[in-house]
């Protein structure tokens, strides 16, 4: 047993029975890049071939992250489905659909929210982290706390009816979502224990996230200006990545650098050959090579692997009632599912 935020929590299996369900989810921000792809998408895909998948649009997710519009979120969702169709997700494969098509999430949400003691959510450090991000609080003291509105603070409780909603056994997630993972299991036992057991407790599926650092060192986000988005063109993103941080001791092109040190190189570790990497660290050392020219090996693979990218995105961007197409489809295998749970759950609850 391992402790993750004050609980104790059983030790995590990587290894589903193929057929399993798998429940995923993303808020709608747009145009992804290459943290997104390979965070998650890459997983997603994989993850299609043997699994009964779920992946949804949190947009109500959206609502309690700022001051944005419906319109706003309604075109992100478009522009995120054209991503994750164009990067390799299949609704032949795959359920893929709106959060909030499917209002059965809504009603269990409100279900779950009546048995979930408030201490649970104000222990999520997750929560808290976002809440500081949003200039909510400044600090964790409970005065600062009670600040946080129940959009973001219960923002769990509907996570885990999305999740439970379709009866999960695995929800794909890096080691800082356990907590959330773990909140789901607890819900779903204490529903089974007051009402009758219908629920499974999913498991985290614990996914290895690679660093994917942005064009200035720091993760990769939109919000810091430092993406490389899936969709730029070639020579935005060669533009881009050219001018990307390297090792700062490599001031003048004759000083010596460590490659575990310069930001560029996660990319290469992601992009390049066994032999590339063993060239270019020999020469970063050395100082045999310069920073633009170690990153030009690193950047003809990117630009390769987008072109495929791009040709798919062409597509879907010229077939947008196909995209719609695919979010009614999803709508409705996904609404099937979720009047079966609930009318479970009515009969149980009693209302």
């Amino acid at each position: 047993m391992s402790e993750v935020d004050g609980h104790a929590q059983p030790a995590l299996s990587s290894t589903p029975a193929r057929g399993d369900t798998i429940v995923s989810g993303f808020r709608p921000t747009g145009k992804l890049h290459l943290g997104h792809l390979h965070g998650t998408l890459t997983n997603w895909v994989r993850l299609q071939e043997q699994y009964r998948c779920f992946f949804f649009v949190a947009d109500w997710h959206a609502l309690p992250t700022g001051n944005v519009t419906a319109e706003a979120i309604r075109d992100s969702t478009i522009e995120m489905v054209i991503d994750w169709l164009s990067v390799g997700l299949d609704p032949a494969k795959a359920v893929i659909f709106r959060q909030s098509d499917i209002k059965e999430h809504a009603e269990l949400h409100l279900l779950f929210s009546m048995i979930t003691p408030t201490p649970w959510l104000l222990r999520n450090p997750t929560v808290k982290e976002q809440a500081r991000e949003l200039g909510l609080i400044q600090s964790e003291d409970e005065a600062e706390v009670t600040k946080i509105h129940y959009g973001l603070l219960g923002y769990p409780v509907l996570q885990s009816a999305d999740i439970l909603m379709y009866k999960a056994k695995w929800v794909p997630v890096g080691v800082d979502q356990v907590p959330h993972i773990e909140l789901t299991r607890e819900i779903a036992r204490r529903f089974n224990a007051l009402y009758r057991p219908i629920f499974p407790e999913p498991q985290a599926l614990l996914t290895e996230v690679p660093k994917v650092p942005g064009t200035d060192g720091r993760k990769m986000s939109k919000s810091y200006g430092n993406a490389v988005l899936l969709c730029d063109p070639p020579e935005e993103v060669d533009a881009k990545l050219s001018r990307m941080m390297t090792d700062p001791r490599r001031v003048r092109r004759r000083d010596p650098g460590e490659p575990a040190d310069c930001p560029a190189f996660n990319l290469h570790r992601l992009y390049c050959t066994p032999e590339e990497i063993e060239y270019v660290s020999r020469g970063c050392r050395t100082a045999e090579i310069g920073c633009l020219e170690c990153k030009k090996v690193m950047i003809r693979h990117v630009l390769e692997d987008l072109a495929v990218f791009r040709e798919k995105r062409a597509y879907w961007e010229s077939h947008r009632d196909d995209v719609y197409d695919v979010l009614r489809q999803g709508e409705r295998q996904a609404r099937e599912v979720a009047r079966q749970t609930m009318a479970e759950v009515r009969e149980v609850v009693g209302v």
